[in-house]
C-alpha cells in the first residue's frame, strides 16, 4: 500500500493510492493516519478495503507528512562510507545517531526556509523508516518485522550550526522546515529489499547526489536494532538512515550551500519524489504555519 495525507497544513485527510496512482479518500474509514493506524493489525484492516470503491481525490492536492503525530524523529549519521570520506571522516565503527526536532517536519513539497543567520544550509536525501511495532532490544534478524513502511526524507542541515557551535549536531538538524517527509508511506511488501533502492537529489536541475541503499555501512535492520538498545521506538516513530555522497559541504573545489530561490528535486525508487523551493527566513510566515 501507498498511504498519504493530503490537503492544507493542519487539515490533512488520509488517503491511499489506487492502481492508477490516484489518491482515494480514506477519511470515511479512518480519521487520520496516526501511530495508532500504522500497527500491523490496523494496516491489515486497511489492506482489506476495496480501494476502487473509495472516492477519488480530484486535482493535485498538497501532500502532508504521511503520518500525523510522529513521536520521535531519529537520524543515523555518516552511514555511507563515501559520504563519511567526503566529510573528511573515517566510517564510524558503530552507528551514530541523533534526534531531529518534531517541529522541523513538513510536507514533501513545502518550501524550505533558510534559518536566521544561516550561511551553510545543506541537503541530504535519505531513506526513512516508520515504526509499526514497539522496538525495545530488538534483534537484527527480526528488526524489519517492526517496520510499518518506508518514506522519502530530506535531512536538511545547517552545517555551521551543526559543527561550529559546539558538539551538538541537533542544533543544525532541527530548524523549522528541515524535515520534509513523503509523499507516501509505502508498506514493506511493495518495497522488497530496503538495501536495493536507487536514490537521487538535484539542486537547480543539477544532479548532486546519486546513490543506492546497498552501500549503507549499517543496513536498515542493524540501525533499528542498534537504536532500540538505547531508545525505545514506538509505532509512528521515524528513523532516517543516512545519505550518500554529494552533499553541498562535500563539493570540490568549492562547497555549495542553499540560497533563497534554489530548488531541490529528490527521490527514492518506489517511494516517490519531492520538490522544494528554498525561501528566505520569514518569522511571520513561520508563525502563520504554526497556527495552521
Amino acid at each position: 500500500m501507498k498511504l498519504c495525507r493530503y490537503g492544507p497544513r493542519g487539515a490533512e485527510k488520509p488517503g491511499i493510492l489506487d492502481q492508477q496512482g490516484r489518491i482515494r479518500d480514506l477519511s470515511g474509514t479512518i480519521d487520520d493516519l496516526t501511530p495508532a493506524t500504522v500497527t500491523p493489525q490496523q494496516l491489515d484492516r486497511l489492506r482489506a478495503i476495496d480501494v476502487e470503491g473509495l472516492p477519488v481525490v480530484e486535482g493535485q492536492p498538497r501532500h502532508g507528512v504521511p503520518v500525523a503525530g510522529i513521536g520521535k524523529f531519529i537520524a543515523i549519521g555518516l552511514n555511507y562510507a563515501d559520504h563519511a570520506r567526503e566529510a573528511g571522516l573515517e566510517p564510524p565503527p558503530e552507528p551514530i545517531f541523533f534526534t531531529k526536532a518534531i517541529s522541523c517536519l513538513s510536507g514533501p513539497n513545502d518550501p524550505v526556509m533558510i534559518p536566521r543567520g544561516s550561511e551553510k544550509t545543506d541537503w541530504e536525501v535519505e531513506l526513512g523508516v516508520v515504526i509499526g511495532r514497539t522496538c525495545r532490544y530488538v534483534e537484527q534478524a527480526s528488526a524489519l518485522s517492526h517496520v510499518a513502511g518506508y518514506v522519502l526524507a530530506n535531512d536538511l542541515s545547517e552545517r555551521a550550526f551543526q559543527k561550529e557551535l559546539g558538539s551538538q549536531w541537533d542544533k543544525g538538524k532541527g530548524c523549522d522546515t528541515f524535515g520534509p517527509v513523503g509523499p507516501w508511506l509505502v508498506t514493506p511488501d511493495e518495497i522488497g529489499d530496503p538495501q536495493a533502492l536507487d536514490m537521487f537529489l538535484d539542486v537547480n536541475g543539477r544532479r548532486m547526489q546519486t546513490g543506492n541503499t546497498a552501500t549503507m555501512i549499517f543496513p536498515v535492520a542493524e540501525c533499528i536494532a542498534y537504536v532500540s538498545r538505547f531508545i525505545t521506538l514506538h509505532p509512528g516513530d521515524l528513523l532516517i538512515t543516512g545519505t550518500p555522497p554529494g552533499v553541498g559541504e562535500g563539493q570540490k573545489p568549492d562547497k555549495i550551500f542553499l540560497r533563497p530561490g534554489d530548488t531541490m528535486h529528490l527521490g527514492i525508487a518506489g517511494l516517490g519524489e519531492q520538490r522544494q523551493e528554498v525561501v528566505a527566513f520569514d518569522l511571520d510566515r513561520l508563525n502563520d504555519g504554526a497556527r495552521a
